[in-house]
């Protein structure tokens, strides 16, 4: 089977099934593992050029909805009658039928759902470590910096924050993606500020820029030193390697509590 991913966590999805020597194609953005660099690169995920696609000859192509501008490659799928499943997880749980699905379709079933069944006693392990917490300090994440989105209740994030055994400052709002202001952040004085702006190079995301923002050095997270860049990889796409961010926010929140914890072994430990 000839599979084409258009979308960075698709490609992980792939690789935790082992399919990886299926992939004839991929979008510029999928960056793991780093010998999908290799194939053919069809532009980014917004913007994928449907023709080099289609020359592909693809039997199956993966997309995705977890981005918005997304739609037109569905509609541009759809017009060329190209096989394809969409993706649109936006909770831990919906990434473990994730797993499932492209299991499915591409016969490895029982790999998926043996990693699918890792994946979630990963997540309750973390939970449970959580609910022994007597503390659990407010976070902000900052996915855009102008105009401001953050993760609201529907979203990963907001599960991950919980696991690691913090709190959402923005979990009060019905919405996978929130746009607000820098008002409204600095009138809920986060504990921590997470800074993983989505599609942003690590490197070029800069604190200096937030702290020069009205009223930063007021919050609570910037008077004790509790900002910090995060790996956009490892936070702002719905694969099963949110687990391994979960850990690391998990030890930096609360070292001792979490110093015990292990990934499952198909993510490594």
């Amino acid at each position: 089977m000839r599979l084409i991913s258009i979308c960075p966590s698709n490609t992980e999805l792939v690789a935790y099934l082992g399919l990886t020597d299926r992939l004839v194609g991929v979008d510029d953005f999928s960056d793991w593992p780093l010998t999908v660099k290799d194939l053919p690169q069809l532009g980014p995920d917004l913007s994928i050029d449907m023709d080099a696609l289609e020359a592909l000859q693809p039997d199956l192509v993966l997309a995705s909805l977890s981005v918005p501008g997304m739609e037109k490659n569905i509609e541009a799928l759809q017009a060329r009658n190209i096989p394809h499943i969409i993706f649109n997880a936006n909770s831990l749980d919906e990434i473990a039928q994730d797993l499932r699905t492209l299991g499915m379709a591409c016969g490895v079933e029982e790999r998926a759902k043996k990693i699918s069944v890792e994946y979630l006693q990963c997540v309750e392990h973390l939970r449970s470590v959580a609910q022994t917490l007597p503390k659990k300090p407010t976070i902000y994440w900052e996915w855009w910096p102008n105009p401001i989105f953050t993760p609201g209740r529907t979203n990963w994030l907001t599960e991950i924050s919980a696991i690691a055994g913090g709190q959402n400052l923005f979990q009060d709002v019905e919405l996978a993606s929130v746009q607000t202001d820098w008002a409204d952040v600095v009138s809920r004085n986060p504990s921590y500020i997470m800074m993983a702006w989505v599609g942003v190079a690590f490197e070029r995301i800069q604190p200096a820029n937030l702290l020069k923002r009205s009223y930063a050095q007021e919050l609570q997270a910037v008077k004790l030193k509790q900002l910090y860049v995060m790996e956009e990889w490892l936070y702002c796409r719905p694969s099963p390697r949110l687990l391994e961010g979960a850990l690391k926010l998990a030890k930096l929140l609360h070292p001792k509590e979490y110093e015990h914890i292990k990934l499952p072994s198909f993510l490594g430990s």
